[in-house]
């Protein structure tokens, strides 16, 4: 399975991050990036969030005025339908192979595109791990760097390892 990174984000805390020409991943996640609560975001295993434009598409449909890098995330992919991601698969990113390893909880950070916006991202069905919510991985999934390197946007965004 494969898509395109279409977007590269970074922001010295909270939302909207800004979009790059070239990010440099390394294991503390995207070179020039930061967190408004590195107590809550961020470390090996949120070193980077990826999140579909097919989220960001959905939200906009439901009034939202979103658009890349709004809701915080690093990558914008597009073409990897967000129903499949689970934690433990690879991708390749660029020269990077980033693991994802759990489903974004958003925050009230989000509000300021919209109360309520959080439930057209998150859902107790997701919160649960079913990967059958209809709002799986619709806020984004974090991932680990499992190795560092340079992504730009058109790179391929390639699953290299599946789980089952």
């Amino acid at each position: 399975m494969a898509g395109i990174v279409l977007q590269i984000n970074v922001s010295r805390g909270g939302v909207p991050k800004r979009a790059i020409f070239e990010g440099v991943v390394t294991a503390e996640g995207l070179q020039g990036d930061s967190w408004a609560h590195p107590s809550i975001h961020g470390g090996p295993r949120q070193a980077v969030l990826i999140l579909c434009q097919e989220s960001i598409e959905r939200l906009k449909e439901l009034g939202y005025p979103v658009f890349a890098g709004a809701l915080g995330e690093n990558l914008t992919v597009q073409g990897i339908p967000r129903a499949t991601l689970r934690a433990g698969q690879r991708y390749r990113a660029g020269d990077a192979i980033l693991e994802l390893t759990k489903l974004r909880r958003p925050c009230a950070t989000l509000d300021v595109y919209g109360a309520g916006i959080q439930k057209h991202l998150f859902d107790a069905q997701a919160k649960a791990g079913d990967p059958g919510s209809p709002l799986w991985a619709m806020g984004g999934f974090y991932c680990s760097v499992v190795r560092g390197g340079v992504i730009r946007p058109g790179d391929p965004f390639v699953l290299l390892e599946q789980v089952a």
